[in-house]
């Protein structure tokens, strides 16, 4: 059963890592204009906000973070993770968040891409974690379920996060993007899936849509590289919180979908040069991988705040000890769950 999602329902989150953003808002206006915007400047961006006129929004800057999170938090805003401010102080039941050197992507007709809408349908419709579908999401137009796919299985779960993809640059790694400079994605799939239950996922914050009030918490900004820049293939900040709200949508019964909607992702960025900074991120995948794939939550963790309440105490327990990042990663789990108790749980607006 598909739910009717309304357009008020929904805030666009978006992170600004570039002071200009006339460019960006107007390719995205006949998209965002019917809905509102949420806007959390980096707090490192020292130039004014430039954003034209027509649409709703609510921008927040540096003294807006600080006067909501105070300073006794470990909770960093800065970079790619002051989107998740956004996701703190919206109070609408679902949010999108797509990166500022993103555009509308255009399908394989030529026609333009409303991400949004789409993001909203992977979300509006159930998602099947528990048993495979090869003609993928049996949920979208023309599409159905497959001889041999088990009736009982068939309601789905509630689908509590969409993951998009991107044309042009590819969400690569730095050592990948530096050996395959020229390498773009021109291969747009029409195609969405469900991930499978207790299968780990890259879960990139370029081109995002979830459950705030289900699984919100487990959005978490918490690990960060030593060296971490300003371009996405120099953090993990995303991969690590894709994979804790993978475990805690796979604990709690729910799904995680992939492949549409695609945006047009911008060349950005020197790989080459990134390549010391991410190289960090790179070597301690092969330990974060083990660890989530094998951690388990009890059955007392009926929320996304006691799931990661769990999980951090299981890095700190099993991953602490191997390199103080993880330490870090788990107390900023901690207080994450602590803010959004205060802050993100509120129904009214921040300094209301």
């Amino acid at each position: 059963m598909s739910l009717a999602i309304k357009d008020d329902e929904i805030d666009i989150v978006i992170g600004a890592l570039c002071s200009d953003l006339t460019s960006f808002m107007n390719e995205w206006k006949s998209i965002f204009s019917r809905f509102h915007l949420i806007i959390v400047k980096d707090p490192d961006l020292k130039e004014e906000l430039k954003i034209p006129d027509g649409f709703n929004l609510d921008v927040y800057q540096k003294p807006d973070i600080d006067r909501v999170v105070g300073s006794s938090t470990s909770v960093l805003f800065s970079g790619y993770s002051c989107g998740y401010f956004g996701y703190l102080v919206s109070r609408k039941k679902y949010i999108v968040s797509v990166d500022d050197d993103c555009l509308p992507a255009r399908d394989n007709k030529g026609f333009l891409v409303d991400a949004i809408s789409q993001h909203i349908s992977n979300l509006a419709n159930p998602a099947t974690p528990f048993f495979f579908n090869t003609l993928y999401d049996p949920f979208s137009e023309g599409v159905d379920f497959v001889r041999g796919y088990p009736f009982s299985l068939r309601s789905g779960v509630k689908c509590a996060l969409s993951c998009g993809l991107w044309l042009n640059l590819a969400d690569h790694d730095a050592p990948t993007q530096a050996l395959k400079p020229g390498q773009r994605n021109s291969r747009y799939v029409d195609a969405v899936m469900t991930v499978p239950a207790r299968v780990l996922l890259p879960i990139s914050g370029i081109n995002i849509a979830f459950d705030r009030e289900v699984v919100g918490p487990a959005l978490v900004p918490a690990l960060r590289l030593a060296g971490e820049g300003k371009f996405r293939w120099e953090t993990m900040g995303d991969i690590w919180s894709g994979m804790c709200v993978k475990v805690v949508c796979d604990h709690l019964g729910l799904g995680v979908k992939s492949g549409l909607p695609y945006v047009w992702r911008n060349d950005r960025g020197d790989a080459i040069a990134s390549l010391k900074k991410e190289w960090e991120g790179v070597k301690l995948m092969e330990e974060i991988v083990p660890f989530f794939q094998s951690v388990r939550l009890p059955l007392e963790a009926t929320t996304a705040e006691d799931c990661i309440v769990e999980v951090a105490n299981a890095v700190k327990e099993q991953l602490g000890s191997t390199d103080p990042l993880f330490d870090r990663a788990a107390k900023a789990m901690v207080d994450w769950v602590k803010l959004w108790k205060s802050v993100g749980s509120s129904s009214s607006s921040p300094g209301e």
